[in-house]
């Protein structure tokens, strides 16, 4: 069984971070192991607090993690701050297997998870360990210094886009690009869907799929989610995606 290793913060109500990494990992047939960034207080209703993990205990996870279990891919989520980007950058540095880090600066509703001085070093030290990064449209405009001249592959997700259909855009290194283009599912149930896309893709790539493949049918498994979760009724806000 290939192992997928998840690095991100816990959501309490267990729609997105690491509950919903373990929950897309498994759905994928893969083992899921995690090292936990932050601790956040939120629902369906939005973030309503944030502690960060102090980044030597983020550090000694990782050791834990890496130097026991044969990780065949990493999902990058929530990382708080500078400390804790320089430990994962520190940890990663010789890991060499697909790392997809979904860049989580700020919430649906608005809080801010992600300091701002960790943003620079990130985009210059992490982004080059990464096989994919996932931003929204957000979070591409407030990158888009280094999507213009990428050292990695980006996946532009076009979810925050007024239109009938979804369109995510994968830039490669070499400024190639390909158009994933999906319906738009009209639904409240949202919550996660940043998450649960990187962890299939994560999820793929363990299982030896290549990049475009491994996009294409976590793209397929998150519309199949988000049409699932229409009529579900899970918190009073944005409710999670359902797996399976």
């Amino acid at each position: 069984m290939e192992i997928v290793l998840t690095i991100a913060g816990s959501d309490p109500s267990g729609g997105a971070g690491i509950q919903q990494d373990l929950k897309v990992i498994t759905a994928h047939g893969c083992y899921g192991a995690t090292v936990i960034t932050a601790l956040t207080s939120q629902n369906t209703l939005g973030v309503q607090s944030s502690m960060p993990v102090p980044s030597d205990v983020v550090a000694s996870q990782l050791q834990s993690v890496l130097s026991d279990l044969q990780v065949s891919a990493i999902k990058i989520g929530m990382i708080p701050n500078k400390a804790v980007a320089e430990v994962i950058v520190q940890a990663l540095q010789d890991v060499h297997i697909p790392i997809i880090y979904d860049p989580v600066m700020i919430s649906t509703s608005g809080y801010q998870l992600m300091s701002s001085d960790a943003i620079a070093y990130i985009a210059q030290h992490l982004f080059p360990l990464c096989a994919l990064v996932t931003p929204n449209l957000p979070e591409a405009e407030r990158l888009q210094d280094q999507i213009a001249h990428p050292q990695t592959a980006f996946l532009i997700k076009g979810g925050h886009a007024d239109s009938s259909l979804m369109t995510d855009r994968l830039i490669t290194p070499d400024g190639t690009i390909r158009e994933f283009t999906t319906e738009k599912i009209p639904t409240h149930n949202l919550h996660g869907t940043g998450c649960t896309l990187s962890s299939a893709i994560a999820s793929n790539m363990a299982l030896g799929k290549s990049l475009p493949k491994a996009i294409s049918q976590a793209k397929d498994f998150i519309t199949a989610a988000i049409r699932r979760s229409i009529n579900s009724h899970i918190g009073h806000g944005n409710g999670p995606l359902l797996c399976e």
